[in-house]
């Protein structure tokens, strides 16, 4: 049996990349809910607040860890796998990502260390500021990440040399079309996992009349957010959508099943696409609202995917499902804010267990939503690594053998499943312990070092 080597590389950076990209998701929204933590804790003295940012903090440097040891193994592959596409495009991604580097990863990780082993042995304001720099970190890594992604998808300013990409214009190529939309629909999809986890988790212990003071806080905190920022995900995802239709117009056509350009397009609600046959099997379908949604006229014309030839069309059924998932996904958090501020109205948030039973079953949902959107994204730009000007099969390695890739396909399936397995094991103990147990651990009962005087308070909000 023969292996495509272009093929096993897609698939080991899809496995590597999927591993990695939960883990910044959940430490940018972290990290700010951290900051605000500490910020409440230096201003009110509210024990849960202390309590709280201690426990999630723990959780942060397992979960940051595990980034960056997943985030080393996709560096390397871009030089063992894709040597042609870093060469071709080494102009204008390098500094991207060394930007990344030194504005974002510096800072995180110089404050890190102030954030973990602080407490206690500098002012309070010190450990307060930190928390701010390691979140202001993660915002900033974000950036840059999604500029240098968003490039390959709308790729701007810059010239060609020979085959070589090199920047004609900095701020076209970092602020290119797509980046503002992306980058504000992911930055409110790891703030919304991160609420999610927090709510879920609260709500867990809350079940089990554990931790009651601070997991009705925490999950305040998190419902609160989801109600502010799933309906506002809804519309950011909307515009996302209509600048992809400007820009990348097969993926949209994959997104939405649409084989035959049409005016007076349908929403397929459902079907299952048939590549040979260039249809949709069992097609369920609401007539005219794509057209109504991406034209915002009822008989808008939608382009169909039979206007591009075969081999510049993304493989629709990976990219059409996906996309469901995720566009399923938003509707459910959508529904938790609804209730949850409904509940939260009645002042019966963590009295009401079969909310909180969903809160727990929810609690991932936020990772799913990452996932099915990164699958959109990434195989919806396919055949292109940047669209319209560099093919996926012309940015491998030439030299790249089958076999080597397949074993070391095999090597990272195998570690990355005995690292990050005993990594999530370690924070699930951490949660079962809660946030008392490591409160108890540093002996944090009494104010500490920078603001004397100031009692801890033990009451309500």
């Amino acid at each position: 049996m023969s292996f495509d080597p272009i093929f096993l590389s897609r698939l080991q950076f899809a496995f590597t990349i999927a591993f990695h990209i939960l883990f910044p998701a959940f430490t940018i929204g972290l990290a700010a809910y951290i900051a605000v933590l500490e910020g409440l804790w230096l201003t009110t003295r509210r024990r849960a607040y202390l309590a709280l940012s201690e426990f999630w903090t723990r959780l942060f440097a397992i979960s940051f860890g595990m980034g960056v040891v997943s985030g080393i193994v996709m560096s390397y592959q871009v030089g063992t796998n894709w040597s042609r596409f870093s060469d071709l495009t080494g102009n204008v991604l390098g500094p991207l990502f060394t930007y990344e580097v030194l504005s974002a990863f510096f800072l995180e990780a110089s404050f890190l260390g102030i954030l973990l082993f602080g407490r206690g042995r500098v002012p309070e304001w010190v450990h307060a500021l930190a928390a701010v720099a390691v979140a202001g970190g993660t915002l900033l890594s974000m950036f840059w990440i999604l500029s240098a992604n968003s490039w390959m998808h709308t790729p701007a300013g810059f010239v060609m040399n020979g085959e070589r990409f090199e920047v004609a214009d900095w701020w076209a190529a970092v602020l290119n079309p797509s980046f503002p939309y992306r980058l504000l629909h992911m930055g409110t999809a790891c703030f919304l996992t991160t609420a999610f986890v927090v709510a879920g988790v609260s709500a867990w212990f809350l079940l089990r009349g554990r931790e009651i003071e601070t997991s009705e806080v925490a999950l305040r905190q998190g419902i609160g957010l989801i109600v502010v920022l799933a309906p506002l995900q809804i519309l950011l995802g909307d515009l996302h959508g209509l600048n992809t239709l400007e820009h990348q117009p097969a993926k949209v056509a994959a997104m939405e099943g649409h084989w035959e350009s049409q005016r007076g397009a349908p929403m397929v609600l459902f079907a299952w696409p048939d590549v040979d046959a260039e249809t949709n099997r069992f097609e369920v379908a609401i007539p005219k609202l794509a057209s109504l949604i991406l034209t915002h006229e009822l008989d808008g014309r939608v382009r169909g995917l039979t206007e591009w030839p075969e081999d510049e069309r993304p493989y629709v059924p990976l990219v059409f499902f996906a996309f469901r998932i995720m566009v399923a996904v938003g509707f459910v958090m959508l529904a938790m804010g609804l209730l949850g501020l409904v509940l939260l109205l009645r002042r019966r948030l963590g009295e009401t267990d079969w909310f909180l039973r969903l809160a727990v079953l929810t609690s991932p949902i936020g990772f799913i939503a990452i996932l099915a959107g990164w699958v959109t994204t990434e195989v919806g730009r396919q055949p292109w690594v940047v669209y319209g000007h560099l093919r996926t099969a012309d940015g491998v390695t030439p030299s790249l053998d089958a076999g080597t890739v397949l074993t070391s396909l095999a090597l990272y399936m195998l570690a990355y499943g005995m690292i990050f397995g005993f990594g999530l094991i370690y924070m699930l103990r951490v949660i079962q312990g809660g946030p008392e147990a490591i409160l108890g651990d540093r002996g944090e009962a009494e104010p500490t070092l920078g603001m004397p005087g100031q009692p801890v308070r033990a009451g309500d909000d």
